[in-house]
């Protein structure tokens, strides 16, 4: 087993297990590595699509080959297996976990961001040999604290992103920002708390895996750790989870708490009304979910840690919608509000950027 991110981990040739997941939402781990993933991704696994184009399919400007099984992968020269899907209750699917299997039986090592613990898994631990690791990432740290509101001693910008709902775009609004940082040479840091987010990036706190005493405190410390070392001009970009807005979502008031934000980027799917997968649940105004935010941001704060953290800008995730319709909506979306709106992924966040440099 192997709780923390894998010395070098970043910079490993990986093979993505996406099995039915190019085409579909319970593959957005893969589908976010493939998107944001700076090191290598020799090749993915999806039987569905095999020898198709992944700009094709997924809209995504990557070269990376699809094949239709681990024997199709291996000559690509992966060096870990990592599960792409999110499925639900956390169980690999048949496919999945015969070709994860196989992968540390090859050879390679495996990492997943599931609720179920694979290292634990007595077939998984009998083929994982010296040399290899299996990660599983989604696990409470150890020695949790509860939060104490310690990231208001900070020196840097940090940035929250907060959401109308799930999966509408917080950790690629926060990657984005940290790529238009970067083109401008600037220092900017960022905290994952999902799966892919830590994937991706190879530090942050999983925060569905945290006991809800312990969730403020879990990312108090992932904070903390990031910005050491950061000055008052750079950037600290953490990822959001869940929404407000969400009957079955509590991580926005611990991702408050512990990261001490200066700043909130909203982050909202454009012509959205309802919750996605709960078309009975409506969302607020666009304007109602801003004050809210802005209202439970603003309190258990310390004296003299600067004024309470308002959302800047808007990033829209637009895109269902054509060119034109985007335009346009990206426009309306500013005009109501009369704060700055764009879509990152789009456009590149350089616009969003400029907003919270010079807030």
């Amino acid at each position: 087993m192997n709780q923390h991110c894998p010395e070098g981990f970043e910079q490993l040739p990986v093979l993505l297990l996406q099995h039915g997941g190019l085409s579909s939402l319970t593959g957005k781990t893969g589908l976010a590595m493939l998107r944001h993933r700076r090191g290598p991704i020799a090749a993915v696994i999806d039987p569905d699509h095999a020898n198709g184009s992944l700009e094709k399919i997924t809209g995504i400007a990557r070269k990376v080959p699809i094949v239709g099984d681990l024997a199709a992968a291996l000559p690509y020269g992966p060096a870990v297996a990592v599960v792409g899907l999110a499925p639900s209750g956390g169980v690999l699917p048949g496919p999945v976990r015969r070709d994860a299997l196989a992968a540390l039986q090859a050879g390679l090592s495996l990492a997943s961001g599931l609720h179920t613990q694979l290292a634990e898994d007595p077939d998984f631990k009998a083929a994982c040999h010296a040399g290899q690791w299996i990660w599983d990432l989604r696990q409470e740290p150890p020695s949790v604290q509860v939060g104490q509101a310690r990231a208001a001693a900070l020196s840097c910008q940090r940035v929250l992103a907060v959401g109308t709902d799930m999966a509408v775009g917080k950790m690629s609004a926060c990657l984005a920002l940290q790529a238009a940082a970067e083109r401008q040479t600037l220092e900017c840091r960022f905290v994952g708390t999902g799966q892919a987010g830590i994937l991706i990036s190879g530090r942050g706190v999983p925060l569905d895996a945290v006991r809800v005493d312990y969730a403020a405190g879990a990312v108090e410390a992932a904070v903390l750790e990031a910005g050491l070392g950061l000055s008052a001009q750079d950037l600290l970009v953490v990822e959001g989870q869940g929404s407000l807005c969400h009957p079955g979502s509590s991580a926005t008031l611990p991702l408050m708490r512990g990261s001490q934000p200066t700043a909130l980027l909203m982050v909202h799917r454009a012509g959205q009304s309802t919750i996605g997968r709960l078309p009975e649940v409506l969302l607020p105004p666009l304007k109602e979910c801003i004050s809210l935010c802005e209202s439970l941001a603003a309190v258990a704060r310390p004296q003299g840690s600067g004024p309470p953290p308002k959302v800047q800008a808007v990033a829209l995730n637009t895109a269902e919608l054509s060119p034109e319709e985007a335009q346009r909506s990206i426009e309306s979306c500013q005009d109501a509000l009369g704060l700055p709106c764009d879509d990152p992924i789009r456009n590149r966040a350089d616009g969003l950027l400029k907003v919270f440099l010079n807030r």
